[in-house]
């Protein structure tokens, strides 16, 4: 796909986000635009998937570690084809089966149940492990949010990665520099994520989080790694998209009302024309 077409999904994706928390008036629509640039690269260029059989055993495997930000998770599995846009309306609805937070169970495309912050690495590092124990070519990716790494069996998956040198295993930190309770730095501070991670025997790659042909050079470089997993830090705006949640801790985890909706959706919109009448 080219960079645009690219853009455009993305720009669809926030749309089909911002309409699903609005309509369940609960979710988490911060991280999920920090994140929908990511997630558009890895389903769309990256991964090797097919919609058609989500349970392939030779697969490329996602793990949304940080599983709240499943709005952006269900819009690109949607956009990929995996189930019907329509199902979205379900989202958070207890006659649906869109839940909150990623379900592998009845979710098409969903690889692993997460919600409990700091476990996504671990499973992630499991299905990699049992990759290289199989003989099997596939390859796994966990996405992680850069408050979620305060949690302590992040790093002790990140130990075990090293130690089983597993490089079909590539980590991404979604690193926004907000969580819930306010900036990272302030809440409990984890830079310098880059030696953290090198000492731990990790191969670190950094990349702009809503730059595509960053994005995909970063995943080039980290399938070509070989003897050590790989992380990329990919640095990203909270709320991209929206004016007025960029770069603001208040919408973690909030719905907005109507006028702020109305708001949104039409810088998204916007957004989404401009995309379409480039040539």
């Amino acid at each position: 796909m080219t960079v645009r077409e690219l853009e455009l999904k993305a720009a669809r994706g926030r749309l089909l986000a911002l309409d699903m928390v609005y309509r369940a008036a609960s979710g988490h629509i911060g991280g999920s635009f920090s994140a929908m640039d990511i997630l558009t690269e890895l389903y769309n260029e990256v991964m090797c998937v097919d919609p058609a059989k989500p349970r392939d055993p030779e697969r490329d495997r996602f793990v949304m570690s940080k599983g709240h930000c499943t709005p952006a998770l269900y819009a690109v599995l949607a956009l990929r084809g995996y189930f019907p846009e329509k199902d979205l309306e379900l989202f958070r609805s207890i006659k649906g089966h869109m839940s909150g937070h990623p379900d592998m169970v009845h979710v098409p495309g969903v690889d692993m149940s997460t919600g409990s912050l700091g476990q996504g690495l671990a499973a992630a590092g499991g299905m990699a492990l049992a990759g290289k124990l199989d003989g099997r070519s596939y390859r796994v990716y966990a996405l992680m949010g850069d408050g979620e790494i305060e949690e302590g069996e992040i790093w002790e998956a990140a130990m075990a990665a090293h130690k089983y040198r597993l490089d079909n295993l590539c980590g991404i930190v979604d690193v926004n520099g907000l969580q819930i309770d306010g900036a990272t730095a302030d809440v409990m501070p984890s830079e310098p994520l880059d030696a953290k991670f090198a000492a731990f025997g990790w191969h670190v790659i950094k990349a702009d989080g809503h730059d595509f042909g960053s994005l995909r050079a970063a995943f080039t470089e980290a399938a070509a790694t070989k003897g050590a997993p790989s992380v990329i830090l990919a640095k990203t705006t909270k709320g991209k998209g929206v004016s007025f949640m960029e770069n603001n801790a208040g919408w973690h985890g909030k719905a907005p009302d109507a006028g702020q909706y109305e708001q949104g959706r039409a810088e998204l919109a916007s957004a989404v024309k401009k995309l379409e009448e480039v040539e």
